[in-house]
């Protein structure tokens, strides 16, 4: 079910983008010829009014197909006048920034809306202060707890902080090498208060290399307190603005290592995206609030063929008072061309590097 889940949050992301164009382009009289999900031949495709609608095979994009978006193709003398270079600035304008606007809505309605429903961290001296429940299940633990548990003793230990518990689990320790998976030897006692009731578990801790100890398989709880609406939109744009400054740092150093290596693609996007389903729906709503603003920030760079590519050479044309020959924005287009080539790549290859490695850290 995460599978699925994931893949309606990707394609939600690619459908409103694309209506985004949609609506706006049908709003200011522009003609759209085909709406589709997905790239390459439709396999299913239905038309309504002068627009197919359909569905491609290729399952990295969409697009809206928008008469006169080429100068150069034959357009027939009934359509001339809604032809996309034949409409004013300002109109192209709006249409193409309809679709990343579409993602930065998305992304503000979720992470504000995330914060909203949820409350805000508690924090101290800048460190979030955690409670001794538990959340994020996985086994061994999911055998064993519920969300919401409250860890009352480990090994009979009672009061023990957040930081004691972990050290007090860890301590339990495989035979020999300490591997990937490895079980412990000896069984952790466990007690928790579970809707009033008092739970005793033996479990034993499985060793997790990503942290260098063993682990039971959960996560603790952040003390939250309740926010209002406008706290949550205050939060939710901190963050949107947090994650655009690395998103275009990261873009912008690109033949640098390290930031190179930090630069993922959609195939690491959908895994994390599908991990966090299936184990918590706010991380993985969270997770889809980011990539919405990933999509518009990477959209909104002035190369074509991405949308800030379009809205630059549309302001250009305004300056310099005509058409702009397309030659020339082909010409140009091809640095976007590139970019969006080794983009690609290099978050393929890291992709691919992780998912053969040590996976995607979801929690």
């Amino acid at each position: 079910m995460s599978y699925v889940l994931a893949f309606a949050g990707f394609a939600a992301l690619i459908i409103l983008h694309e209506a985004g164009h949609f609506v706006a382009a049908k709003a200011v009289g522009m003609r759209v010829e085909r709406f589709s999900l997905f790239f390459g031949p439709m396999l299913v495709k239905v038309r309504r009014g002068e627009t197919e609608y359909g569905i491609g095979p290729i399952p990295l994009g969409g697009y809206v197909r928008i008469t006169g978006m080429n100068p150069h193709e034959k357009i027939p003398a009934a359509f001339v006048s809604r032809a996309y270079y034949n409409q004013a600035v300002w109109k192209r304008v709006v249409v193409i920034m309809a679709g990343p606007a579409v993602n930065l809505l998305i992304a503000f309605v979720l992470l504000s809306g995330i914060v909203w429903s949820s409350g805000d961290v508690v924090t101290s001296h800048g460190q979030p202060v955690y409670s001794s429940r538990v959340q994020g299940l996985e086994p061994p633990a999911s055998q064993y707890l519920r969300g919401g548990d409250q860890i009352v003793a480990v090994d009979g230990k009672q009061g023990l902080s957040v930081d004691q518990i972990t050290k007090e689990i860890s301590s339990h320790r495989c035979a020999g090498q300490q591997v990937a998976g490895c079980t412990a030897t000896t069984p952790v006692r466990l007690e928790v208060r579970r809707a009033g009731r008092l739970l005793t578990f033996t479990i034993y801790p499985r060793y997790d290399p990503s942290l260098r100890r063993t682990r039971i398989g959960f996560s603790f709880r952040v003390q939250i307190r309740p926010v209002g609406p406008l706290h949550a939109a205050t939060e939710g744009v901190s963050e949107m603005w947090q994650a655009t400054t690395s998103t275009v740092s990261t873009i912008a150093r690109l033949f640098e290592p390290k930031e190179a290596s930090q630069l993922h693609g959609v195939v690491g996007g959908f895994k994390v995206t599908q991990q966090r389903f299936a184990f918590d729906t706010t991380a993985a709503l969270d997770t889809l609030g980011l990539i919405s603003l990933s999509l518009a920030v990477v959209n909104l760079f002035p190369f074509l063929p991405l949308d800030g590519g379009h809205v630059f050479w549309a302001l250009a044309e305004k300056v310099r008072g005509r058409r702009i020959p397309f030659e020339v924005m082909e010409r140009a287009g091809v640095v976007g061309f590139v970019l969006i080539v080794l983009v690609f790549v290099i978050g393929l290859s890291n992709d691919i590097s992780t998912l053969s490695g040590p996976g995607f850290p979801t929690r």
